[in-house]
């Protein structure tokens, strides 16, 4: 991130009340990120370190968490990881020095909605925040398909982000809610990977990446992730979803 003065755009956009924690051990960096994004209209929380955000997340409600990933102790991958094994679903956009394709595939893979190496453009951050919060808010209804998306004992209610079943709620992270949603939206049609990648408001993402989005999302819908029942592979094609009972 540039340390020259940054520019300061029109909030807006339904996200100027959003409420962010910044967390990342760089004072320099922290505080211009404070700054900057409060500029932009959003509520700004900061942290030190894992051990202070984690006091932060159990203490307020957050809109969405821009993380470091490397931080003295608990680095910002361990910290999302554990996260989402606590079933805390806020979106997550890593920071990192290290911007390589099997870098933001980790990151996907411990629970990240998005990735942005450093050093980066403040209005790109900006850009991604407001994209990553669009896709976790209600979609229009006009938007929506018909009725929820059966996939076996589980239904996707699109309007909701919300996917049930026998035993009760099963929560997803805004990522995987934002996949599901794209592929119920066009149930019965493949989708080439970087259809998927529009959709999901990440053009930038490689194959890999929403190779590891859609294994997670398995995770939470099919009963033998090995072996899809609803969420299908088409050979260099890309995927389907194939909803049914």
């Amino acid at each position: 991130m540039s340390t020259e003065a940054m520019p300061r755009e029109a909030a807006g956009q339904g996200a100027e009340a959003a409420h962010l924690l910044v967390v990342d051990d760089d004072a320099r960096l922290r505080a211009l990120l404070q700054r900057f994004l409060a500029e932009q209209g959003f509520r700004v929380s900061v942290a030190v370190d894992a051990a202070t955000a984690r006091a932060q997340l159990a203490a307020m409600a957050f809109d969405l968490v821009v993380m470091d990933v490397m931080m003295p102790g608990e680095s910002g991958l361990e910290l999302v990881e554990s996260m989402r094994r606590a079933s805390n679903d806020v979106p997550v956009l890593m920071l990192t020095a290290r911007g390589a394709s099997d870098d933001r595939v980790a990151g996907f893979e411990h629970g990240a909605d998005d990735y942005l190496a450093k050093p980066f453009d403040p209005r790109e951050l900006a850009l991604r925040i407001r994209t990553i919060l669009r896709r976790a808010a209600p979609v229009a209804p006009s938007a929506l398909p018909q009725a929820p998306v059966q996939l076996g004992p589980h239904w996707f209610d699109p309007e909701r982000s919300e996917l049930r079943g026998p035993e009760g709620t099963v929560r997803l992270t805004g990522g995987e809610a934002a996949l599901l949603a794209a592929l119920a939206r066009r149930a019965g049609e493949v989708l080439s990977r970087e259809e998927i990648a529009a959709a999901l408001g990440t053009p930038e993402a490689g194959e890999r990446a929403i190779d590891v989005q859609v294994t997670r999302l398995r995770r939470k819908i099919e009963p033998e992730p090995r072996e899809p029942r609803f969420l299908h592979t088409v050979r260099h094609r890309g995927y389907v979803l194939r909803p049914g009972p």
